[in-house]
């Protein structure tokens, strides 16, 4: 690595999220460059629609030679989200890393969409972000290279997008919005805080769960692409990588990478929601 990277050796990753798809994905690479990884999620037991639970996932991330703790609970209870903090540090000493990956996704317009769905967008996907982030910050100010890195996509005001389900945007701008304000507010203290969001639709269960999913996913990259993305920022010197709204493909391409056909989709893969 060069002099602006830090390795993740001995490291601790607490994530929102994680029993499957782009957590998991980020979770696992980063277990495979040594990091400890604790995440809170839903799934103990099987889903009918979903694949994985919070054992398989820990499972796959020891595979592969990491560390790994689960933790039960909902991102949008605060007890639960103090519990996965306090597991990290009780077990590996401290807190280097959060991510906000856990999101609620419900692409309806304003007349379909139901108050229980906005109501759950918004508390998973803003107050999950806060909740988690303010846990982790006093234990952020103590790390040597603090990372706060969130699911979420740059602001695009085009009204093709702020049109098309503003339930849905609100509540992933807001988790946006919360990050570039915290990049402003910790940069003294030297807490690096970064958005992430994929170039394309990456191949989830989400994606596979629409409407001709099937079809959609052989249009789509890999979660790797996202974790690869996550763990080249997150390696990054914190004080110089802070306040950015990053596109998993720019980072690899900066970073690189030539080749990203490893992660499939095609030739002409299905740019992402909120990009033009």
């Amino acid at each position: 690595m060069s002099s602006q990277h830090d390795t993740l050796a001995g490291r601790t990753l607490v994530m929102s999220g994680g029993s499957r798809g782009i957590g998991l994905a980020i979770a696992i690479a980063a277990a495979k460059q040594g990091a400890n990884v604790v995440f809170l999620a839903k799934t103990a037991e099987p889903h009918p629609k979903l694949p994985g639970t919070v054992h398989t996932a820990v499972a796959d991330i020891e595979a592969v030679g990491g560390k790994a703790v689960a933790v039960v609970g909902d991102v949008r209870r605060e007890e639960d989200v103090q519990r996965v903090v306090d597991v990290a540090v009780e077990r590996f000493g401290g807190v280097d890393i959060c991510v906000n990956n856990a999101s609620a996704l419900v692409l309806e317009g304003t007349e379909q969409l139901s108050a229980k769905k906005f109501d759950l967008m918004q508390q998973i996907n803003i107050r999950g972000t806060f909740l988690l982030t303010k846990a982790c910050l006093p234990h952020l100010r103590k790390s040597s290279n603090p990372h706060v890195l969130t699911l979420s996509p740059p602001l695009n005001m085009n009204p093709r997008w702020l049109g098309a389900h503003p339930g849905y945007t609100l509540s992933k701008y807001g988790m946006t919005l919360l990050s570039l304000g915290w990049a402003a507010e910790f940069s003294e203290a030297g807490i690096a805080v970064n958005c992430l969001w994929p170039q394309t639709y990456i191949a989830t269960a989400a994606v596979i769960n629409m409407a001709d999913g099937d079809r959609l996913a052989t249009s789509a990259r890999s979660p790797e692409i996202m974790a690869d993305a996550a763990v080249e920022i997150i390696s990054r010197t914190a004080r110089t990588t802070t306040g950015h709204c990053y596109i998993d493909a720019d980072v690899l391409v900066e970073s690189g990478v030539t080749d990203l056909s490893r992660y499939g989709g095609g030739a002409n893969p299905i740019p992402d929601i909120f990009l033009d």
